[in-house]
């Protein structure tokens, strides 16, 4: 039987910190499925079916990893994949306390389920797809924050945006 882990997240942009923790993952199971969510709570600048595509294009090079849209319970996502591991990356203590939690409600829900926390690399803990997007607004140096799929998607987006969207802050 195949291990088989799921990494979730909204990849609003994929970063390179995103990338750090699926090349990781990607060497510690047999197959891993990065479930990219929708959030209602929050407005994407990417829709779910454009972070799929990015984020296939991102890890063509790994042939165990996939990415899949995915709505509803993570927990019901990971059995009907046979996932027996949720992969949370995390960048500070601020990451690991709603992570926590999050793991908590989700062993509650499904036992069979592990959490894996996987810290990021020293040098992508500053990185949030947040941030990105504001240094893409503004114009700035993606080379070390971002896959190049995704530096290219970025440029494009924002060139499209109105001027009067482009001087508002992104959240």
């Amino acid at each position: 039987m195949p291990n088989i882990a799921i990494y979730p997240g909204s990849f609003d942009p994929a970063t390179n910190g995103h990338a750090d923790v699926i090349a990781r993952a990607s060497r510690l199971f047999d197959r891993v499925i990065i479930a990219v969510g929708r959030n209602s709570q929050k407005q994407p600048l990417f829709s779910v079916e454009e972070r799929v595509a990015l984020l296939q294009e991102t890890c063509q090079n790994m042939t165990n990893v996939t990415a899949e849209p995915f709505d509803g319970m993570l927990v019901d996502f990971a059995r009907g994949n046979g996932a027996k591991v949720i992969i949370k990356g995390l960048r500070a203590v601020s990451d690991f306390e709603y992570e926590f939690q999050m793991a908590l409600a989700n062993r509650h829900l499904a036992p069979d389920v592990e959490t894996l926390f996987l810290m990021t690399s020293a040098h992508h803990l500053y990185l949030s797809s947040s941030i990105v997007k504001e240094i893409a607004r503004l114009n700035g140096d993606l080379t070390a924050l971002v896959p190049d799929a995704v530096a290219v998607a970025l440029r494009a987006k924002f060139a499209l945006q109105p001027d009067e969207l482009r001087s508002e802050r992104l959240p």
